[in-house]
């Protein structure tokens, strides 16, 4: 049992970030410390709700966690990770949200012949929540990629099998549908289904901009992908420079203007496309704009896709509710640049054995020891090759400790 400190405080604004990422094989593409840019790139941003596709493992999930997200405290939690269970994909969708403003209601997988669609239903911590609650459903996809009349009807059978779905929901749902959808035009069958006003739920697009968006300039300022000329220096993702809007947030069309839970206009963005970067590296000098060059040059290493992100409001009061360990109370390392050991020490608050996991920046566990109880613990970290590492207990939302190992 560990002492928890609680509080709870009011929201002073109403509003509600969100960003969609493919991530981009995440963690093994090249370069290294994927991490530590998206930590970078998140930073800029500060989103509320972060949902991400191809990523890889529950090691991975849990470097974006510890690392790109958790880097300041104990600001965000994630939904359960399971591994695709459609098609032969090893990538798989993931939310993560901010620390006390919302609830994970419910979880569910949607099979298709490709990849999972994974909803995920949150509930957002209002003053209100025992007469009115708010829920909003988000899913999470990664369509069938490339061109050709084969591809598009994979595209439109999964969309399909999420449209289908929507029957189960309360017609009055709030609904957001994000993802690489891989549609290089509006008319594509796939995207004319996710806005067909027949569906259960109708889907709008917020920034209402169709049109033949593959390789078009008149649509320079919402392309996503690819954010690098030529796929070479990282030999993974693809190339071509910046000249297709793969990347989406739908909304239901009731987000457009119910003020319980509604898009704010003009917020739609692809994140660090300053809108005169056609065909060309993210990172070029030349793309100068609200967008600075060290975020772009993050976003050109981090993968070859632009994130988007789009802000939502309510009418209601949040509540941000907060039940976290305090991780300086209750651990302290003696030292955090160590060459031999490391001394851990463990307030008395502590009265339950832990267990510690200590994990490298690439989210990999090196060391795992069982059960710990003494006020000082002393752990042996002579074998680790020289870098930095992080330490974690199995304490609910412990934030782990970072420290570097030296030669």
């Amino acid at each position: 049992m560990v002492f928890l400190l609680l509080s709870s405080s009011l929201i002073a604004q109403d509003v509600i970030k969100t960003m969609f990422y493919n991530l981009l094989e995440f963690p093994t593409a090249s370069p290294g410390s994927r991490d530590q840019i998206l930590q970078n790139i998140l930073n800029e941003y500060d989103p509320d709700i972060f949902m991400v596709c191809e990523l890889e493992n529950e090691a991975g999930a849990d470097q974006i966690l510890n690392i790109s997200l958790n880097d300041e405290g104990i600001d965000y939690k994630r939904v359960p990770f399971v591994l695709n269970t459609s098609g032969d994909s090893n990538l798989q969708q993931l939310i993560y949200y901010r620390n006390g403003m919302f609830e994970v209601e419910t979880t569910e997988i949607i099979r298709t012949d490709v990849r999972d669609i994974n909803r995920y239903q949150l509930r957002i911590n209002t003053t209100d929540n025992d007469v009115d609650p708010l829920f909003v459903d988000i899913y999470v996809s990664h369509l069938k990629s490339s061109q050709g009349s084969s591809n598009e009807a994979k595209r439109l059978e999964m969309v399909t099998e999420f449209t289908n779905s929507l029957s189960s929901l309360d017609p009055n749902s709030f609904v957001i549908f994000a993802g690489d959808l891989n549609v290089y035009d509006a008319d594509e069958p796939a995207y004319v289904e996710l806005l067909d006003p027949t569906n259960a739920i109708t889907l709008a697009d917020p920034i209402d901009r169709p049109g033949d968006w593959n390789n078009n300039i008149a649509f320079q300022d919402i392309h996503t992908q690819s954010t690098r000329v030529s796929a070479g220096p990282f030999g993974a993702g693809a190339g071509g420079g910046l000249d297709d809007r793969f990347d989406f947030i739908l909304v239901s069309e009731n987000m457009m203007t119910d003020p319980k839970l509604r898009y704010i206009p003009d917020t739609y963005k692809s994140f660090g496309n300053n809108g005169n970067c056609f065909n060309m590296d993210i990172s070029d000098a030349n793309c100068t704009g609200p967008f600075g060059q060290q975020l772009r040059n993050n976003l050109f290493s981090m993968s070859d896709h632009l994130p988007v992100v789009m802000q939502l409001e309510t009418n209601k009061q949040i509540i941000l509710n907060t039940a976290e360990v305090a991780t300086e109370a209750y651990f302290q390392l003696d030292n955090t640049i160590v060459s031999e050991t490391i001394r851990l020490k463990m307030s008395a608050q502590v009265i339950e054995p832990v267990s510690i996991q200590i994990f490298s920046v690439l989210g990999q566990e090196v060391m795992y020891i069982p059960a710990v109880d003494e006020t000082y613990t002393t752990i042996d970290v002579s074998a680790l090759p020289t870098g930095i590492y992080y330490l974690k207990t199995n304490l609910p939302s412990h934030q782990p400790l970072k420290f570097l190992k030296t030669s």
